[in-house]
């Protein structure tokens, strides 16, 4: 007797596209890997860790307050990046093995990415640029 184990198809533009709206929460690594990912708790433990922060200094800046959920988005851009510029052929490998489907992307996909890379990237920009204008100056910018 035969079984054939057949798996789910992921589908890239849905997980680049959860990356680049809830990549912060790691809802993309949910729908990847499952609950056994340490990479998702990881994200999910930046909502602990930034109530810590504000518990051990609660006269701190907002933005420190805030920062691990931050770092934990950017992450996520990123993370839309990386899997949104995954070849298909290297994505069924890696994701799609067992499914039978083959990946074949198209320009919503492109859409994801710009998205990501404008709103990455200017959440970066952003980040730097408050936690210097707070650590070399003490927010007088801001």
């Amino acid at each position: 007797m035969t079984v054939l184990h057949h798996t789910s198809h992921k589908n890239k533009t849905f997980a680049t596209l959860l990356a680049f709206l809830a990549g912060g929460l790691g809802l993309q690594r949910l729908y990847l890997r499952g609950l056994r990912d340490p990479w998702l708790w990881a994200h999910l433990a930046s909502l602990p860790a930034s109530a810590a922060v504000s518990a051990i200094w609660p006269d701190a800046d907002g933005f420190y307050k805030l920062l691990p959920i931050m770092v934990s988005g950017l992450a996520g851009f990123l993370e839309a990046l990386v899997l949104g510029l995954m070849s298909d052929e290297k994505w069924d490998a890696r994701f799609n093995p067992g499914s039978g489907k083959q990946s074949n992307t198209h320009w919503p996909l492109a859409v994801v990415l710009v998205a990501s890379m404008m709103v990455g990237a200017g959440s970066l920009i952003a980040t730097i640029s408050r936690l210097f204008d707070l650590l070399y100056t003490g927010g007088s910018y801001g």
